[in-house]
């Protein structure tokens, strides 16, 4: 059986995917100060989390980063559903890179020294982009040339038994 990735695709797998799963491996016993420093800066981009308490949003924060990286990381999760996940995640990223007062020099997407350490998240998204696109494009090509070649066993198979016929 074939695993639905190539192996181009491993290494961003496993960068991202190890990156985002140590990320929520240390935030899964996360204190009242460090609950409250992450939701109140992701409330403030989002204001639709501050219905969550703290706690809740740090220990569903925890667990969507370690599904994430879990996803990235199995080799028998599609590429294109891994691409997906990541992408997602880190469009949230850089939503709060760009909607976030301070993160940014003014009119401009240059980061000030507060923003530096989101704003080069925008590797995760490139990631979850080239993933998506992998997952997704790269694949007809394939199944073309399989079907391709199943057409051309096919035929020789039917022009076999033709000659048995004829002869």
């Amino acid at each position: 059986m074939r695993l639905p990735i190539t192996l181009s695709e491993i290494g961003p797998r496993i960068s991202a995917g190890a990156f985002i799963l140590n990320s929520g491996l240390g935030k899964r016993g996360a204190d009242e100060a460090t609950a409250a420093g992450l939701h109140g800066f992701a409330s403030g981009t989002y204001p639709f989390l501050k219905n969550l308490e703290p706690q809740q949003f740090a220990k569903a924060l925890a667990t969507a980063e370690i599904a994430i990286g879990a996803t990235l990381l199995a080799p028998f999760v599609p590429t294109a559903v891994a691409g997906l996940a990541l992408t997602g995640f880190s469009g949230g990223l850089l939503g709060l890179y760009l909607n976030t007062p301070g993160m940014r020099k003014p009119g401009s997407l240059a980061p000030t020294q507060e923003g530096l350490a989101i704003a080069k998240d925008v590797w995760l998204l490139g990631i979850g982009i080239g993933l998506l696109t992998r997952g997704t494009v790269d694949r007809e090509p394939r199944r073309v040339r399989k079907a391709a070649k199943t057409l051309a066993k096919a035929n020789k198979k039917a022009a076999k038994a033709q000659r048995r016929v004829t002869d």
